[in-house]
């Protein structure tokens, strides 16, 4: 599913920023800690490709990328 472009802490912090009316308010907040943590490249990337397009995402898929950005920010 992902893609060779590597994103920068910049991208992700923007894509957040982009979709954060969209996310529940505590996945907001778990991602920015996440972020303030300084991340790996691989999981900017994982991150940024949870985030991208979450607004056209169904309630359900909604609901998995809820959990996979939850793992991936608090494991």
């Amino acid at each position: 599913m992902g893609c060779n472009i590597d994103h920068t802490l910049e991208d992700v912090q923007a894509k957040l920023e982009a979709q954060r009316t969209f996310l529940p308010e505590e996945v907001v907040q778990m991602s920015e800690r996440f972020l303030a943590k300084g991340p790996s490249q691989d999981q900017l990337n994982e991150l940024f490709h949870l985030l991208k397009k979450y607004d056209l995402a169904d309630e359900e898929e909604q609901h998995e990328r809820n959990r996979q950005i939850t793992a991936l920010t608090t494991g």
